[in-house]
C-alpha cells in the first residue's frame, strides 16, 4: 500500500527522505512495480516539503 497524508498533515522533507532511503535499503535498489509507484509518492511528497507545499497522492 503506498502511504499517503490522508490526515490532511503534511510529512516533513526529513521524514520523507527517510522513508526513501528505508525504502531503497528494504528493496536492495531494484524496486518492484509497486515499490516504484511508493518512490514515486514520496519523492512528489519530498519535493513538495522541500517546497512547503503539500501533494496529496492520488
Amino acid at each position: 500500500m503506498i502511504p499517503t497524508p490522508e490526515d490532511g498533515s503534511a510529512r516533513s522533507a526529513d521524514e520523507l527522505n527517510e522513508l526513501i532511503r528505508d525504502l531503497m535499503l528494504r528493496s536492495g535498489g531494484r524496486l518492484s512495480a509497486e515499490q516504484r509507484r511508493e518512490y514515486e509518492v514520496l519523492v512528489a511528497e519530498w519535493a513538495a516539503a522541500r517546497r512547503g507545499g503539500i501533494v496529496k497522492a492520488a
